[in-house]
């Protein structure tokens, strides 16, 4: 072929229709790939760049299966928790219907006490009056005190018998006589008090205000006992007149009578403690035994000894006659005068004289400095500032009486000044005193609703208050009925519950005092109690619905009674509350149904899952979003079984018996709801972030795709003016070869 000559027309027509046959093979092959670049020869560039787009694409497209099913699974996780909170808002209905349903006991717990002429508007009731035949202001006429007219200088109290001098248990004439060596404690002998009349661990004995307490077995080392206290011998003191008598064991008696003497001394001030390095010396006594063997008292600084203890204790010490367990009191060198009225009035008798108290004490006289601040002492009276009093009976008269008397109903005031009451008339009255004959004259002046009752023991007898039919129990100035004598008194609650302790005081109203029934409910609501008050005047306190099944006063729940009140009236004693079984059997029957929906939380919660994954049974799903694993969401799941939301089976007999103990389970029954609701707005939150990273892993392949294309997708409209371009130029060339190849022709036929 080398030897063929082409002219130049033909070889470039040639040349021309080769390029225009190769580019048109390129445009047909772009326009039945739809792509300009099908290799890397095209274009390496572009080739390689989009495959990266592609591959990038694809791989998005593989992880876009596990969102999808992370979708399902939290919204798995959402349907359970809707059909979980329908359950727990029907729980919560039976719980209120418990709550509606009849109180589960018959009679609650409660205390009651009648009020004579109680109304609900006036708590306080009225007092009235019997004795018609009151003069004015003459509480009681004839003789008073008894056979013997009483005057204001007569003493109320006194020993009886008391002692005088040296003492012994019949005089000279008894056949045993105490020596100071005599063991207190053992087997009955010729040294040893008898079985009776030994002290016992545990006994006590009052010298002058001071204890003196028996104890079994050895006194303690020095180095044993608090600071200030000390050891000598048997005797423990603790620095203030208060000892420790050990008496060892009946097997090793120990202490003495002389042991008895250190003590008493020490108590009523004759003897003196010093306290060296923890061991006490007590030095100064002068308690002695006779040279006859008589236990004597001295007198000489303490003239008013007085010493309270059991009785057979004190007969074996030789100081009173007495026999038995009870306290009597003997005190050393008071005799027996023409005034002394030997236990006219009875330690611890009490009246009662307009709301205030007066009691009467066979105590020592405390000396001013020895009463609590805001009291104080005149003569044998102590005043609490309040209209409270004590009457010392030991050197007490009809006037230290008649001074309570007045101060207590306002007829005289007293003032306190460094411990020392001072009594004063008030304005316009005039005071108590004794008529001439002997009786005993209340004077009302503007206090016109003076009542006395006689509270405990023989006060009003002595006083010469038995009235005219000598058989009446209060007396009171002549005058109309007038308020109740709780008027002033009062009335505590201990907290109940745990609620708020009550502590009212009965009034007007006025002043924060109660005196409605509405009044006395408002305080006590807030301590979980409740009163009712009857045509008779009965007022009952209880429990509310709420605490229907617990009891007044008892240890677990709280609610005991106190105040002055319980010095006027006599409240019965709580009694467990009764369970109404009719109610309760309603009650257990909600309970089983309770238990039901319970077993239907925890199933429920359990099925909750999609494609092995249950976000409501403490399962973890994790997401990824890209394709290099960097990109993902963790979301915990939940346990909400019944366990899992705080939810417990109920009791029958135990829940839902009253309304606090169904409170305790609506309240569980919201928690639940609470924590439902945050983990459903929790799982609706990520179901939001899952669905926008899926739109966004859809829409971003989208975007790869895209540059891919416009990378190596072919512009068909481009090549299909080139296909046609090119085809007409392949025949123009065609054409022109044809030309090219005539004019040689030409030169043939010439040749020819």
């Amino acid at each position: 072929m080398s030897s063929i000559v082409l002219s130049a027309s033909v070889r470039q027509n040639l040349l021309s229709l080769q390029s225009t046959a190769d580019l048109l093979a390129t445009t047909q092959n772009r326009l039945s790939t739809g792509k300009k670049v099908n290799s890397a020869l095209d274009n390496p560039t572009n080739y390689f760049t989009a495959q990266g787009l592609d591959n990038r694409a694809s791989d998005i497209s593989n992880l876009l299966d596990g969102i999808g099913n992370g979708v399902q699974v939290l919204q798995a996780a959402n349907t359970g928790i809707t059909s979980l909170q329908s359950l727990v808002d029907t729980a919560k209905s039976l719980a209120n219907q418990a709550l509606q349903t009849t109180v589960g006991y018959s009679t609650k717990s409660n205390v009651s006490t009648t009020i004579a002429g109680a109304t609900s508007s006036d708590l306080r009731g009225t007092t009235t009056y019997t004795s018609a035949s009151a003069i004015s202001n003459v509480v009681a006429n004839g003789t008073a005190g008894g056979a013997s007219p009483v005057t204001s200088a007569i003493t109320l109290g006194g020993i009886a018998g008391s002692l005088v001098g040296t003492a012994g248990v019949d005089g000279a004439g008894t056949a045993a006589k105490l020596a100071a060596g005599l063991t207190l404690l053992g087997a009955p002998s010729a040294t040893t008090i008898a079985a009776n009349s030994a002290p016992s661990d545990g006994d006590v004995l009052i010298v002058n205000g001071k204890t003196i307490t028996f104890h079994a077995g050895t006194a303690p080392a020095a180095g044993g006992v608090p600071t200030g206290s000390g050891v000598s011998g048997n005797i423990v003191t603790d620095g203030s007149g208060n000892s420790s008598i050990y008496l060892g064991t009946t097997a090793a008696p120990l202490a003495t009578v002389g042991d008895v003497l250190k003590a008493i001394d020490l108590a009523s001030g004759v003897a003196k403690t010093v306290n060296v390095a923890g061991a006490a010396t007590i030095t100064g006594s002068t308690a002695a035994i006779s040279a006859g063997g008589v236990l004597t008292l001295a007198t000489t600084t303490g003239a008013d000894l007085s010493i309270t203890g059991k009785a057979d204790l004190l007969k074996g010490l030789a100081l009173t006659t007495s026999v038995g367990s009870g306290n009597v009191t003997v005190g050393a060198a008071r005799t027996t005068a023409a005034t002394t009225t030997a236990n006219l009035i009875q330690d611890g008798s009490t009246l009662n004289v307009d709301g205030h108290t007066i009691t009467f004490s066979n105590a020592h006289v405390p000396a001013a400095a020895q009463v609590p601040t805001g009291s104080g002492i005149l003569n044998a009276v102590q005043t609490d500032g309040n209209g409270n009093s004590i009457v010392y009976l030991q050197t007490a008269t009809i006037a230290d009486t008649l001074n309570a008397i007045d101060l207590a109903s306002g007829v005289q005031t007293a003032t306190n000044s460094a411990g020392v009451a001072a009594f004063s008339t008030a304005t316009g009255v005039t005071p108590s005193s004794v008529n001439a004959n002997g009786t005993l004259k209340l004077s009302t002046g503007t206090v016109t609703d003076l009542s006395i009752s006689g509270g405990t023991g023989n006060a009003l007898a002595a006083l010469g208050l038995n009235g005219p039919t000598n058989n009446s129990s209060s007396f009171n100035a002549a005058r109309a009925a007038g308020v109740g004598g709780i008027n002033g008194k009062t009335l505590t609650f201990s907290s109940f519950n745990a609620g708020t302790a009550v502590n009212v005081t009965f009034g007007d109203g006025t002043g924060g005092t109660v005196k409605t029934l509405d009044q006395l409910n408002a305080q006590l609501q807030a301590n979980n109690l409740t009163a009712t008050l009857d045509s008779t005047g009965k007022l009952s306190i209880s429990a509310n619905n709420d605490f229907a099944s617990s009891t007044l006063g008892s240890v677990t729940a709280g609610g005991a009674i106190g105040g002055t009140i319980t010095s006027a009236l006599t409240f019965s004693t709580a009694s467990a509350p009764v369970a109404d079984p009719s109610a309760q059997a309603v009650r257990s029957n909600l309970v089983t149904q309770y238990n039901n929906i319970l077993a239907q939380i925890t199933t429920t919660s359990q099925d909750a899952s999609f494609n092995g994954v249950n976000l409501l049974g403490g399962d973890t799903l994790k997401l990824t979003f890209n394709e290099t694993g960097k990109s993902t969401l963790g979301i915990t799941g939940v346990n909400f079984n019944a366990a899992g939301l705080g939810l417990a089976n109920l009791t029958s007999g135990v829940d839902f018996i009253d309304n606090a103990a169904t409170n305790k389970v609506v309240a569980s029954l919201s928690a639940a709801s609470t924590s439902l609701r945050s983990e459903a707005s929790a799982l609706g939150s990520n179901l939001s972030i899952v669905q926008i990273r899926q739109d966004f892993s859809k829409n971003l392949i989208n975007v790869l795709q895209t540059g891919s294309s416009d990378l190596t997708l072919a512009d068909t409209n481009a090549e299909a003016a080139n296909s046609q371009a090119l085809s007409t130029r392949q025949s123009i060339a065609v054409s022109a070869l044809s030309l090219a190849n005539q004019s040689q022709q030409s030169v043939l036929q010439l040749l020819r």
